[in-house]
């Protein structure tokens, strides 16, 4: 496999997928040119392609910071359509100050809980990875996972921090092979594995309280009917 030259091709499962193929977006938060989020995250759309998804890559140069712009802007259209397209998510943040980056949270900001009577994350499935310039932590993947379980996405149990991030891709942006890279490997599968064990599945994630809710605005709405 010339394209993932540090995978095993025989140790690599590919899913029996019915149907279309998975639909997988990918957010890293990082603008710089030698970014090694979007690196890690390039290689996370590699292995995902070859595991059988379609794969979209967020870019969030020329998004405006939350509350800074209209929703119509066209950065804010961009990312909040991609949400809709996907069925499972890659968050890759750096961490910097011991925190995800103001580049990841604004992409995560800009997305909210409903849009109209559409939730554009509930039930999404979501890995996550980072990678840290010194030793390695997990201080962004804990701060992500916490936004993936407000936003109401099936987040994954396994997840990816690459430390040093600076001495495992060579010169031309490509991870080199390590432990590091064959975590990507299981949080690529994993994601995989559960976007088709939830497609398709709703109840695995509707809420008794928004039933409860919807069928109380619908009595309410048929009762007003009725009284006019």
């Amino acid at each position: 496999m010339p394209d993932l030259p540090n995978v095993l091709p025989d140790l690599l499962r590919l899913p029996q997928i019915d149907g279309r193929p998975p639909r997988i977006l990918l957010l890293y938060g990082s603008l710089r040119e030698r970014s090694y989020s979007r690196f890690a995250t390039l290689e996370a759309e590699r292995l995902l392609r070859h595991l059988g998804c379609e794969t979209r890559i967020f870019h969030a140069d020329g998004l405006p910071l939350p509350d800074d712009a209209d929703a119509d802007h066209p950065k804010v259209q961009e990312l909040r359509e991609a949400c809709l397209w996907s069925e499972g998510q890659v968050w890759t943040s750096p961490e910097r100050h011991g925190a995800m980056t103001g580049v990841m949270k604004s992409q995560i900001d800009w997305i909210p809980l409903a849009l109209g009577s559409v939730r554009p994350t509930q039930g999404r499935t979501l890995a996550l990875m980072q990678v840290s310039g010194g030793s390695q932590s997990f201080n962004a993947l804990n701060q992500m996972r916490i936004l993936g379980r407000w936003m109401r996405m099936v987040t994954i149990p396994n997840q990816s921090s690459v430390a040093k991030a600076f001495l495992e891709f060579d010169d031309v942006g490509r991870m080199k092979p390590s432990p590091y890279y064959d975590r990507i490997v299981d949080v690529m599968e994993e994601l995989v594995k559960f976007t088709l064990l939830t497609r398709g599945r709703p109840d695995l994630t509707d809420r008794y309280s928004e039933r409860k809710e919807t069928a109380e605005e619908l009595s309410a709405r048929v009762n007003q009917k009725n009284a006019t």
